[in-house]
């Protein structure tokens, strides 16, 4: 029997990387992803499962598997508050991760956010940090949490990443905050990928930013 994972935040350009990886993966048997709208073509492996977010719940039986793994967030231009960024960067994948704990799932991966912390003053790493912890008291068997810095987009039309990621690769050319490298979908979706099957752990594993960039390594 081959690895069964279930996704959510798979239109997301990470998700979406994540999926296509997996898809080329001989050991993956079977990826579930759950949308609120159709969006990837026809393949033997994937399952696409439309649902309304707001009641997981009554999606229960398809999230199944192995591997569970939350891409899903939002920015609080798209969500249009702080309430509306926390349902969906924090409520839906708290959910997603309390079902997938009652039905068996092995290992948990979230992707999370570089300074994440339950602490914190300011509203977005307060709400990841908030997440992580929630999800860590479900006592997953393996549970990963990957804190990458800025991800680098491909076709982004978010200005304000746009900029960042401009910014912060002309820094790093010059010497200057290496450690907040800009990181390609393609090479998080990977890093991915290697914590939850190339390497796996049992427990709690962190992954900061500059382990992503470098490489998770066994």
């Amino acid at each position: 029997m081959g690895i069964k994972a279930v996704i959510i935040g798979g239109s997301g350009a990470t998700g979406k990387e994540l999926i296509d990886q997996l898809l080329e993966r001989p050991e993956v048997e079977r990826v579930t992803v759950l949308l609120r709208r159709p969006y990837f073509k026809s393949h033997k492996k994937l399952n696409e499962v439309i649902v309304d977010f707001n009641m997981l719940a009554q999606y229960s039986e398809h999230i199944e598997g192995d591997i569970a793994f939350s891409t899903l967030g939002t920015t609080i231009r798209d969500a249009g508050s702080q309430e509306a960024q926390w349902k969906v960067d924090h409520d839906y994948p708290l959910t997603f991760a309390e079902i997938a704990k009652q039905n068996g799932v092995n290992t948990f991966v979230l992707l999370s956010s570089m300074q994440a912390d339950p602490n914190a003053k300011l509203f977005y790493p307060r709400m990841k940090g908030t997440l992580e912890q929630a999800i860590y008291k479900l006592n997953f068997p393996s549970y990963m949490i990957l804190r990458p810095a800025i991800i680098d987009r491909p076709n982004t039309d978010r200005a304000g990443e746009k900029a960042a990621v401009g910014i912060i690769n002309f820094l790093n050319k010059i010497g200057l905050f290496r450690r907040f490298r800009a990181i390609q979908t393609k090479d998080l979706a990977k890093a991915l990928i290697t914590a939850s099957i190339d390497f796996p752990k049992t427990g709690e594993q962190l992954y900061e930013s500059k382990e992503i960039l470098n490489g998770i390594k066994r």
